[in-house]
């Protein structure tokens, strides 16, 4: 992609506006792993609430399983780094949710129906942001290797002209050694690390790596 926007860069500029205020930020989670730093990073200048609203993962078992691991990650968090970060959760409905992704059902991953994905969840999270009085949204979907940061960013940018009184925080969570960090919380905290995505269109490849890595435990 030309031109590309140095996020991390503007995060920092973005930290700079606050001045000494502490304002709420809504953050939208997809799982722990990928919570971990950006609590950290956002957590020195905001008063963080996550909003889990994942129903693209498959199956409930996984999605509620993602979920209970985020949970525990705040829990240890808030008591380890003295936080007061608070979990909020939408309703699980992965039927109604795959609608507007069925007819890409068969596209590889990181193509358009992960976009959809992207902007669906986004959206009903940034909405949510907008109509409960945060004045900050931010995603921490661009800690992962797997997805495009300058997508996340543009559909954020979107998004702030669709709820203006709801500022959007640009970010790369995973440069300046980011991704780093993340990996060496995960493993800290022993968090549960998934192999695949989520959504029932990687399952499959989920199930790929599970029997590869168990083939091997067997063998080796």
């Amino acid at each position: 992609m030309a031109n590309k926007i140095n996020y991390y860069e503007q995060s920092l500029k973005e930290f700079e506006s606050l001045g000494n205020q502490r304002p709420k930020i809504l953050v939208h989670a997809c799982c722990g792993p990928c919570a971990t730093f950006p609590l950290i990073f956002l957590s020195q200048h905001f008063e963080v609430t996550i909003l889990f609203n994942n129903s693209n993962i498959y199956p409930k078992a996984e999605h509620d399983r993602r979920y209970e691991e985020l949970l525990r990650l705040v829990k240890e968090l808030n008591g380890e780094e003295h936080l007061d970060i608070h979990v909020l959760a939408k309703p699980y409905d992965n039927e109604t949710y795959n609608q507007d992704l069925e007819p890409f059902a068969d596209e590889p991953e990181g193509l358009h129906r992960c976009r959809i994905c992207y902007a669906k969840r986004m959206n009903e999270a940034y909405q949510f942001a907008s109509e409960n009085g945060f004045p900050w949204f931010t995603t921490v979907m661009t800690i992962s290797r797997q997805k495009d940061s300058q997508i996340l960013n543009q559909i954020g940018a979107a998004l702030q002209h669709r709820y203006p009184n709801t500022r959007y925080f640009f970010s790369d969570f995973k440069k300046n050694k980011g991704i780093d960090i993340a990996r060496e919380m995960r493993l800290e905290h022993h968090l549960y690390q998934q192999l695949y995505c989520g959504c029932k269109y990687t399952y499959a490849k989920g199930e790929e790596k599970k029997r590869a890595l168990e083939k091997d435990d067997y063998e080796g």
